[in-house]
Parts: C-alpha cells; structure tokens; sequence
C-alpha cells in the first residue's frame, strides 16, 4: 500500500476527494444548501487541472442529472451531489437511472424537506426515495464518506450490479464539520477500482443502441425482475467490495451492518449515520451499569440487509430504531418499519424518532431510550412511537 495523506476536512471536501480519486470524465454541478461545497471544490479541481473531468454547470438539479444520465448512456464515469428540494427536483431522470441500470455514485448531504421551511440536516430527503431503485449507503463520519464514494463506484459498476449509488450523509453534522481522514495514494485508488469499461452501453456508431423505447408490459416485467435480482446480488457484492477495500487500504467498513457488543445483549438500539458515534458511547455507559446493551449500526439502507437484521435481532427481549425522518403511513420512523419487517419473534420493540430540522441526537437523548427499552424490556410487542423532541 502506497503512502496515504492525513488532511482534516469537512464531510463533503471528504466526498469531493473521494470523487477526484475515482477519475470521473463528467461532473454536472448545480449548488444547494449543504451540498454545494462538494461540486464548487470539484470544479476548483477541474479549473487547476488537478483533474480531467468535464465539468458541465447546469441550471437545476434536473438538469444535472439528465446530463449525468446521457453521459452515462455513452459509457462515461459520472458524479453529482445534490440536497433535499434538489432531490426531488431531479426525481423523474433519478428514478430512470436506475432503471435503465446506469451505474454512477452521487453524494447526498442529507437534508429536511420542505415544509415547514427549513435548511437543517434530516434524512427525509433520501429515505424518502429509498425505493427508486438505486443503492442507498449511509455514512458515519468524514473518513467513512471518502471511503464509500470509492467503494461506490465499484459496487455500481461490477457487471452483476450496474445500479447508481446514494453515498448519503448528514449535512451539516458531517458536510460541514471537519475531521481527520486519510487520503489515499492514487495509484492504490487505481488498483482497487479499475477504469470503466462497459460493455451494455456504447457511444459508437457501428453499435446502434434504442435507449428507453415505449416497452410494453411483458418486457416491463423483465426489467423490474433483473432490476430486483441485481439489487439482491448487490447484498453480497457490498460485503465483499468492503474486503477487498480492506485488503487495499486497511479499513474495513463492515459490510451492510456493523454489530458492536452485541454477542451477549439482550437489548439492542439501531442507528444510522453520524448519530452512531455518540450511541457507541451510551452503549458503553450502560454495559458500565451492568445493562446488557448493544448497537447495530444500519449502513445500507437499499439493499435492505432483511437476514442480516433478522439475525443480529434473533434472541433480543427488545430493540429500538433511532431515525432521524418519518414513514408518514406507519407512525414511525422508516428503519423501524424495514427492521420490523425483517424481524422474527415477538421481541419488544419501538420507533424513535429524533434529529429533525438539525435538533441534536445527545448523549441524554440515547439515556431516555435505554431507559424505555429497560421499562418495556418484558413487555412483547410493537409500542408507542418515542419522540425525542415532545411534538405540540
């Protein structure tokens, strides 16, 4: 392993040089409140000639990601970022890049939605498309979203997989705040994840390709099938893109969940993203009070991880889902509805919602669910949503 550089920087300088590491050909750029620090260093990079991508400025996040998109159908290695309302804007080509089974990695700096109006972190934004057919990976610090945009390329691009990947964060609690990662040497970069070749798209004109005709239903059904079977290979393919990761660069990220003290707990709490950090250490102060308490850190939220959840649940007397956005139809928050789904038995369970509009997720605020999950630990079932900030 050649030497890697130790820099602090910020969650999405983090993504930018990330992206800068993977040799994108084509970056679309349009800024929007956390994310726009990512494209304009990506840009400052094209502009310095530190890097040989296209860097097309457009005029809305739907345009961004057409541009992606159409680059994508040549064959090209592409990037964005978006937030939020930016999000949704780009809903329609988001949801047919997946589809028509493009690989890409684009970085989210997660975001509430409007409205109420608001600019403060939130994860409404992307799990609100979790079922737009593109693998969603959600990071827990600078280091780890580095790590993902490469790792994410590729999972994308392996010819079992070709699906777009989410590297999603929190903003502002990671976009914005700086940390310690290692940078890695470029040549290690360009062993772990060789230059895009593929072989289902072409830009050349002896290889005349129909790009998204009118399909009718008997082969629409063929597509979604594919589309579901490569999302369930991805689950295996995740887990062994983090081992070669690993191989290559020394780190290991843990696959589509990463287990910790839970070998011998009897309650355990589900997180995702930045707020893990500070679970880890409520874990650590109720194991100190004799509590059999652990933690199962969710990074990819599409695939669900449906065996591994059910798994690292087998046996558990209770388990809480700390979310930071809501599933509007169940009263809960979105992890609790998915882990609820996998899980077996009749374990006591409950959702937890927190972190909205960019509250904090303390350490007193993990102390209040240790303590309902201790109350109801003999109680089975599914009970009450608990809010961490009390609604009107």
């Amino acid at each position: 392993m050649a030497k890697s550089t130790v820099k602090a920087v910020s969650g999405n300088t983090a993504a930018a040089l990330g992206t800068a590491l993977c040799s994108p050909d084509l970056i679309a750029a349009y800024p929007i409140t956390p994310q726009s620090s990512v494209v304009e260093y990506l840009a400052q990079l094209v502009a310095d000639g530190d890097i040989s991508a296209t860097m097309i400025q457009v005029e809305s996040e739907h345009s961004a990601m057409s541009v992606v998109q159409g680059a994508a159908a040549t064959g090209a290695r592409v990037f964005t970022a978006t937030s939020a309302q930016g999000l949704a804007l780009m809903y329609e080509p988001y949801f047919r890049m997946s589809t028509l089974r493009f690989p890409m990695v684009m970085a989210v700096a997660t975001r509430e939605m409007t409205s109420p109006e608001t600019v403060w972190s939130g994860q409404q934004d992307t799990m609100s498309v979790r079922d737009a057919g593109w693998i969603q990976v959600y990071c827990e610090n600078n280091q780890e979203i580095l790590d993902m945009v490469i790792q994410g390329y590729r999972l994308s691009e392996d010819k079992d997989v070709l699906l777009p990947v989410n590297v999603c964060y929190d903003g502002f609690f990671l976009s914005h705040l700086t940390e310690r990662v290692e940078v890695p040497a470029q040549e290690d970069v360009n062993k772990f994840l060789p230059a895009y070749k593929p072989d289902h798209v072409a830009f050349d004109p002896k290889r005349p390709m129909a790009i998204d005709p009118l399909t009718p239903g008997n082969i629409l059904i063929q597509y979604r099938a594919g589309h579901l079977a490569a999302m369930q290979r991805a689950l295996t393919k995740l887990e062994k893109v983090d081992e070669e990761f690993a191989s290559v660069f020394g780190r290991k990220w843990g696959g589509a969940i990463e287990e910790y003290r839970c070998e011998d707990a009897d309650m355990v709490i589900l997180t995702i993203g930045s707020m893990t950090g500070t679970a880890r250490v409520a874990v650590d102060i109720a194991r100190e009070k004799g509590l059999k308490l652990g933690l199962i850190k969710v990074r990819y939220m599409r695939p669900f991880p449906v065996e591994k959840i059910a798994k690292a649940l087998e046996g558990k007397k209770a388990w809480a889902a700390v979310d930071r956005s809501v599933c509007f139809g169940w009263d809960t928050g979105p992890m609790y509805m998915e882990a609820l789904a996998a899980a077996t038995g009749n374990a006591s369970s409950f959702s937890v919602i927190g972190g909205l509009g960019g509250a904090d997720i303390a350490l007193q605020d993990f102390a209040k669910v240790i303590e309902t999950l201790v109350a109801n630990k003999d109680k089975p079932g599914r009970h009450k949503t608990l809010w961490l900030e009390k609604p009107f």
